[in-house]
């Protein structure tokens, strides 16, 4: 799909050093997933996809906000419709839920880097994503309880974040956490002090310098035997493992291991 320029622009790219970074440039409205803003970074992300020089891709925001979730606005303008919004809201929700499986499904991992708040459904994007750093200033919370909308899409990714205790916890109290209690409960990997951007910018290139194969192997992997019972996820982590093996790197990183020098990957 195509987008016009000014829905395109509302994520914007840029690329250093095999990262990709991603910002969600919509300040006026805390980068809130409107329709728009989900398109445009879904486009963003498909074009990350199939990019061999992109090993890292790191999720940032302008403004006040990191993400708002979803656009309230948006969506009450279309309760006067004949339907009373029901087409344009299954509309939306869809489409929020295919960009987060995007994310999960993208070959690259995605860092997550948030400075102020993540709420609602900008909450569900920074549990979405494979890692996230907070800055101090970081808030998280899924507030849908106090508007009398519960959480139930960012209660997906959330729940398969951090705890079920903990995931309810915040989304029956709609009460906001910072930084340490997000990284406390495992929804970030780490709060950086120089700011979240720096951090995750710095976790993105120790990722990057990692064999490309290996990464590609593993995110895949992981996702995919996480839903499984113990038996099938070890068939199926097995059967990766062998095919992992099989795979120039795998070859070079172990044959470097053993000669004690520094690998050559295969995809510079």
């Amino acid at each position: 799909m195509t987008l016009d320029a000014e829905t395109s622009a509302r994520v914007t790219l840029e690329t250093e050093a095999g990262v990709a970074i991603l910002t969600l440039n919509s300040p006026a409205s805390r980068n809130a997933l409107s329709l728009a803003m989900i398109a445009s970074l879904s486009e963003k992300l498909g074009a990350i996809a199939g990019r061999n020089d992109v090993r890292v891709v790191v999720l940032q925001a302008e403004g006040p906000a990191f993400c708002a979730g979803h656009d309230l606005k948006e969506l009450t303008a279309h309760r006067n419709d004949p339907d009373r919004g029901r087409a344009f809201f299954d509309k939306t929700m869809r489409a929020c839920s295919a960009l987060m499986q995007q994310i999960v499904g993208l070959p690259q991992p995605v860092v997550a880097a948030v400075d102020e708040i993540a709420t609602a459904a900008g909450c569900q994007l920074v549990a979405s994503c494979d890692l996230a750093v907070a800055g101090p200033r970081a808030r998280f919370c899924t507030p849908g309880v106090n508007i009398g909308l519960f959480c139930s899409t960012p209660a997906v990714a959330l729940s398969r974040s951090v705890a079920p205790k903990q995931a309810m916890d915040m989304l029956l109290t709609g009460v906001p956490i910072g930084a340490e209690a997000a990284l406390r409960i495992g929804l970030v990997n780490r709060i950086s002090t120089d700011g979240a951007q720096t951090g995750a910018l710095a976790l993105a290139q120790t990722i990057a310098r990692k064999s490309p194969q290996a990464i590609r192997y593993g995110k895949k992997a992981f996702y995919a035997q996480r839903e499984k019972p113990l038996t099938e996820a070890y068939e199926l982590a097995s059967a990766v493992m062998v095919e992992n093996m099989l795979a120039e790197d795998a070859k070079e990183g172990i044959a470097a291991f053993l000669e004690k020098r520094a690998p050559t990957w295969a995809e510079k």
